[in-house]
Parts: structure tokens; sequence; C-alpha cells
């Protein structure tokens, strides 16, 4: 495809250099016919001796040679002050004595012009993949909340009023100084990398029992909106790490796969979904009870499967990536 200001197309270009070399026309006389210059005939008419029809398309009009580019050796030394000590292009700059505007144009080359290009521990640029298919690889994890005392909590009715309505909460437990525990909401997320389509519960502990019915039963949501599950990922928490979720997932067919110790990057698409799952469910509005706002889930995540546009995927919910479901195409 020509580009927006080429005065002749490639169909035109073809038939330019045609007259000039089948038909025997002058460059001049061809030149005036398509309205463009006799060096641009005759151009056309050497690309179509040499190339064929192949020679009319569009060349890059990059240069074969840059001999004042930034040297190898030099674009090393920039990214590793960029990586490792986290620096802009004036510091670097003046670390190496160059131009700022060198140093920016080597760190854009790069992909390494912002910071969050980078990852926050390694200074290495974030390595992002996809599995190509829904069912490839289920992200695993638990995501722990404080259970919600009757009345509502700290967070939008201040400290004096959250501690107060934890000291009237019907069947709180006590600790050695008589204070109220309220307990820990244990949120078993399930999703899909491929699609990002959520499966969630909540229990009141994260044991590889609880851990193993909650795959059980996700692998048996996700199959039943025609996705095989193959394999899951997991950090190394102890449910995880047992005896009972390998032979599990043995049973079911699915590769146990572990992230590696103290990097939650590695699971980062489940972590980011808890960031939204807090934003979009626990901490979204005033629960006047830890039964309110577990019994407000099934519609967050409906939302968040059928209606929320993702940006990872083009802005459309996730649901839409699972193509193989039953009348999606009706």
């Amino acid at each position: 495809m020509s580009h927006a200001n080429a005065a002749l197309t490639v169909r035109a270009r073809l038939r330019l250099a045609r007259l000039i070399v089948e038909q025997g026309w002058s460059p001049a006389r061809a030149a005036e016919r398509y309205d463009v210059s006799w060096r641009t005939a005759a151009k056309w008419a050497q690309r179509y001796r040499e190339h064929g029809e192949a020679g009319m398309a569009d060349r890059s009009s990059r240069p074969h040679r840059q001999p004042n580019r930034t040297p190898a050796p030099l674009v090393r030394k920039i990214l590793h002050l960029r990586r490792k000590r986290r620096w802009g292009p004036v510091p670097i700059a003046d670390e190496l004595g160059l131009a700022a505007s060198t140093v920016h144009a080597v760190l854009t080359r790069q992909q390494a012009n912002r910071l969050t290009h980078l990852d926050r521990v390694t200074g290495e640029p974030i390595r992002r993949y996809e599995h190509r298919t829904p069912g490839d690889l289920l992200h695993v994890d638990v995501k722990k909340l404080g259970n919600v005392p009757d009345g509502g909590g700290w967070r939008y009715l201040g400290r004096a009023q959250g501690k107060k309505n934890r000291h009237t909460t019907q069947g709180a437990a006590r600790n050695r100084h008589h204070q109220p525990v309220m307990g820990t909401a244990f949120v078993h997320t399930v999703i899909d990398d491929h699609s990002r389509v959520a499966y969630a519960e909540i229990h009141d502990d994260e044991t590889a029992i609880t851990a193993t019915a909650v795959l059980r039963r996700a692998v048996d949501w996700f199959a039943q909106r025609g996705v095989t599950t193959r394999r899951v990922l997991s950090d190394n928490g102890s449910a995880y790490k047992s005896r009972l979720w390998s032979s599990t997932c043995a049973e079911l067919n699915i590769t146990v796969k572990k992230t590696r110790p103290y990097r939650p990057q590695t699971n980062g698409k489940i972590e980011r979904f808890h960031r939204t799952l807090a934003d979009g469910w626990a901490f979204a509005k005033l629960y006047t009870s830890e039964k309110a706002r577990r019994a407000a889930l099934p519609a967050f995540l409906h939302d968040y499967n059928h209606h929320r546009p993702h940006t990872a995927i083009g802005k459309l919910p996730p649901i839409t990536r699972l193509n193989n479901l039953s009348g999606h195409h009706t």
C-alpha cells in the first residue's frame, strides 16, 4: 500500500513502468501522462526492469547505514544505569557525558523510557505472556479480608465507630485480652489466563482440603462453559504444596505449576484481579455485616465476567473470549 502523499498508487506505477519498458514510451512522455516528474517515471521503470511487479511496492525509508548511531557498548551502559539505578535521561547523560536527548532516544528505542515498563525488583523489562486458548492455564490464589462487624467497619465509619461495632457484633470471638476477634474471610480465586474469566468462593480457612474442593468446583464450572483445564499455577502456600493438591491435580489430569518464591509478579494476573476485587466489591461500599458483603460477591463476579470491559483484552468482557460457549455464535 502506498503512503498517504504518494503521487502514484501501486497499480498506477505498474502501468507507467509498462508503458516505458514494454511499449517503448520515453520517461518524459510517460511522466506527462501520469502528471509526475520524468525522474519519478524513470525510477519506477528501472525498478520494474530489476524486480518486476514486486518492485512497485513502497520501500522502507530507513537508511542502510547509520554511522552516527549510539554505539552498542554505550547503549548497554545507558540501560544498565536505567535498570540498576532507575535514573532518568538527565543524570544518565551527565554520568556518561552525552546529551539528554540522545539518552532519551536510546531509552525509547529500547522500550525503557518508562519505569512502568521495568520490573520493580530487578529493573529488567517486564515480560508479559498470555496462553493461546482458554483452559491452558488457571491462576489460583487466596485473598484474605478481615470480616465486617455488624453495623459496618472503620473504613467508612471511622476508627471509633468501627471499634464500637466490633464489640457489639454477635458471636465475635475474644482473644486473651478479651478483645473481639472478627476473623478472616478467605476468598479463593481462580482466573483463566487467556480469557480473564474469574471464579471465586469465600471460606473461613485456606487449608488444602478447602483449596482442592474449590479447584474441583472451578474446573467443573469452567467445563460447563466449554473450557478444559490443562494447567494450574499457584504460589508456594502450604495448601498448594500439599500432597492432596498434587494428587487432586493428577486425578483431574492437570499439570501443576508453581511461581518463583517471593515473586508474586509471576502470578500477576490474579494479583491484579485481587485489586479489582477489592475496589469493585470488598471495599466498594458500606456493608453493615459480613453476611451482606458475602452476598454481594456473585453479582460482582457476573458483572466482571459478562459486562465490565477488560483493558488487557481490547476492552471486551472476559466472557467474550470463551468463543466455544454454547450458543455464542447464534
